[in-house]
């Protein structure tokens, strides 16, 4: 997937950035600004434009007389969601999937509930809505338009729980729907079970029902996580 909006140098990071996280420069390696502008036919203020930009990720440093150092994983922004992407296009994906998926089992239940208490009428409305569509596209393999509103449906929940925190995860949880889906980390189906929890959910947030909507959302993750089992083992 390009990286929009971000011309030259954005064609550098879409095959650098997931080179990094793949491993294929382990820490510690040191990238020549240079060298690398003439591998990938740039000028040499693109492919620094492209190093800010990993900097800002924490997957390099720079530093003078040195070059462009790698970074430990452990201090790479994980949370970033190019990040989550590119990890999730290279062979960790399902190490990855795992640790995102345990991240909203923790998360969104509470978000869930907080959710109950504090979404307004028109949040209440929007995620019914998003929880129909889903509904409309869980047969006959229509997981893009599927996925376009499980994404809406679960960024409401995170923004209705009033939690600003838990409102800045949505991007989070968007790229584990997205990585999902488009490496076929899903049945052909959605598993109707999961659909109607959904459902569920959208009517106990109505109903203003933290416990049970807290529990309903738990329940999806739960069952996210055992389709990782027999999806991405």
């Amino acid at each position: 997937m390009s990286t929009p909006g971000r011309g030259l140098h954005g064609r550098v990071l879409d095959t650098l950035g997931p080179a990094i996280t793949a491993g294929e420069y382990p820490p510690g390696s040191v990238l020549r600004t240079d060298e690398l502008a003439q591998h990938f036919e740039v000028s040499r203020s693109v492919m620094r434009e492209a190093v800010r930009v990993l900097e800002s990720m924490h997957l390099v440093e720079s530093r003078r007389r040195v070059g462009v150092t790698v970074r430990p994983k452990a201090e790479w922004n994980v949370y970033d969601p190019q990040v989550i992407r590119w990890r999730l296009a290279g062979a960790d994906r399902p190490h990855q999937l795992r640790s995102l998926t345990v991240l909203r089992s923790a998360i969104e239940p509470v978000a869930a509930g907080l959710a109950a208490q504090h979404a307004t009428a028109e949040q209440c409305a929007e995620l019914t809505e998003c929880a129909l569509g889903m509904v409309a596209n869980s047969r006959g393999h229509k997981l893009e338009k599927y996925l376009v509103h499980d994404i809406a449906f679960h960024r409401v929940v995170l923004t209705a729980s009033g939690n600003e925190m838990f409102a800045r995860l949505g991007d989070v949880v968007a790229e584990v729907l997205a990585g999902r889906t488009h490496h076929e980390v899903m049945f052909e189906d959605p598993d109707p079970a999961a659909v109607t929890l959904h459902v569920q959910v959208a009517e106990a947030v109505r109903a203003g029902d933290a416990t049970r909507a807290e529990e309903l959302t738990r329940q999806i993750t739960v069952g996210a996580l055992q389709e990782l089992d027999i999806l991405a083992p």
